[in-house]
């Protein structure tokens, strides 16, 4: 049979896809195996990938094969063949020198971060992220035209397509408006019950990391097809047959590392769970960042936290660490890890102001990109918007701008994923619970196999074959309802 132009795009595609690949795991490498003398030959390595996918993404031969394509009538290669083109359209409004110049820029920032935020010292870095952020500018300037959007909806069209910043901003100022009555009222709940239980360390790392490792395979993940490691910022990536999953410990409190590990699990089952017949094709890759972000949290915070899973999980911790039989109790784990607390690290936030940080960065990364912030401005700009926030003021840039790896990585546009995903995660979770007999009957046992099973079904299998709203829709009957996540709250946190 002779190949049609389908088909050797489809082979194209493949090939762009397994680059993409080995980005990935050098990428996993250099945050957490490689010596910090091999940044700079790391940086050329990934800059030459990214170029090298470039090249073959904007070949002439491309765009002819891509308007010759004719994917017939199935639905997948329909799905399929739409995405390449949109890649198409990506990739070709972005020159190859620029492509190049943002990986090389990105990955130099992302070191010097490294030691700024443990200095706290944000001058070290602002060149490095000054010429990030004009590098943004550039990539949004040149995406805005080819994609018919706004500069800033260019850059979240990277990472959660179909979503945009006018569909975001009136999510946030609903939430914004719940938030300042909820949670006065969350923290007067919270203070009139008993304080929690801290069990007592230390927690010996090895241990820990044990436990995780159990865990992790207990809610479904095959350890033949990943493995767990340490970084600085806890991640899961890699490829949907190699995954690496990251995470840090702190002998003092194992909470870190456990609940880390269970989220990045939740991105880990989504990558294994994407369909196997269109791996390295578009229409087989995960639906966007805010469907990602919706795994993560519908199995660590609406599984993994919930009153039946706590129930089995408090003994596995006695019996792993040892220590007060009362500071492992169901009611004194609930405590300790739904307490609600105005900080100021976003990644230990509990999930009622989380999404304040959020909120915050959504803001500030708009107005870097527009121009209307300049980067020397950014920490007080920050430690504003968070008084104004959450009514706290960050004692030092650590706690403040430097926290996330985000924007020095250059990754822009993609916090508005977060508070996207725990609201999916919430409305998934209550669709699950009407439609999945026993379900948290099962989480009382250790066991989300009911849980993953509807989601492989429901979400892992559809690829990236239907946009956010419509793979809500498809799941839950409804696109994204801002309301399920809000019951969700008041249901755990005011007793609603």
């Amino acid at each position: 049979m002779t190949a049609t132009a389908y088909d050797h795009l489809a082979a194209r595609f493949a090939r762009i896809a397994t680059i993409g690949e080995a980005s990935a795991m050098l990428g996993w490498d250099a945050a957490a195996m490689m010596p910090p003398g091999g940044a700079a030959a790391r940086g050329d390595q990934l800059a030459v990938l990214a170029g090298l996918a470039h090249e073959m993404l904007i070949a002439p031969e491309m765009a002819v094969a891509l308007e010759a394509a004719d994917p017939g009538p199935d639905p997948w290669r329909v799905a399929n063949l739409a995405l390449m083109r949109h890649a198409h359209r990506r990739a070709t409004a972005l020159p190859p020198d620029l492509v190049e110049a943002q990986a090389r820029a990105n990955s130099a920032c992302e070191k010097v971060w490294r030691e700024a935020r443990r200095t706290a010292d944000f001058a070290l870095v602002r060149p490095y992220l000054a010429e990030v952020v004009g590098l943004v500018r550039q990539a949004a300037a040149a995406l805005a035209p080819a994609l018919g959007l706004s500069p800033y909806d260019a850059l979240m069209d990277g990472f959660q397509r179909g979503i945009g910043a006018e569909d975001v901003a009136p999510v946030f100022a609903a939430y914004e408006a719940f938030l300042t009555e909820a949670l006065p009222r969350a923290e007067q709940r919270q203070a009139a019950g008993p304080a929690p239980l801290r069990p007592q360390g230390p927690f010996p790392a090895a241990a820990q990391e044990a436990l995780c490792r159990r865990l992790s395979a207990r809610a479904g993940l095959d350890d033949r097809h990943a493995r767990l490691d340490r970084s600085a910022h806890p991640f899961c990536g890699g490829t949907p047959t190699d995954i690496r999953i990251t995470t840090r410990y702190d002998e003092a409190d194992f909470a870190q590392s456990l609940l880390g590990v269970l989220h990045e699990t939740g991105h880990a089952l989504y990558e294994r769970g994407l369909p196997e017949e269109w791996r390295r094709q578009p229409v087989g890759e995960a639906a966007g960042m805010a469907a990602h972000e919706s795994q993560s949290l519908i199995v660590e915070m609406q599984a993994c936290r919930s009153d039946a899973y706590l129930s089995w999980l408090g003994p596995e911790l006695r019996a792993t660490f040892g220590g007060d039989e009362a500071a492992y109790a169901p009611a004194n784990l609930a405590r300790l890890w739904r307490r609600i607390g105005r900080g100021f690290i976003r990644v230990e936030a509990d999930e009622m102001t989380y999404p304040a940080h959020v909120i915050l960065r959504f803001r500030l990364e708009r107005a870097l990109v527009s121009g209307d912030l300049a980067v020397a401005d950014l920490p007080g700009a920050w430690n504003e918007a968070m008084a104004a926030a959450l009514g706290i003021t960050p004692p030092d840039d650590a706690q403040g701008c430097l926290q996330d790896i985000h924007w020095y990585d250059g990754a822009f546009g993609y916090f508005p994923s977060y508070t996207l995903g725990a609201m999916a995660a919430a409305q998934l979770m209550a669709a699950a619970r009407r439609e999945v007999s026993g379900l948290d009957a099962a989480l009382g046992q250790g066991d989300l196999a009911p849980l993953l099973g509807w989601l492989r079904s429901r979400l892992h299998a559809q690829g990236s074959r239907l946009g956010f709203n419509d793979l809500l829709r498809a799941a839950t009957g409804k696109p994204l309802d801002p309301g399920d996540f809000q019951a969700h709250l008041r249901a755990r946190y005011l007793g609603e």
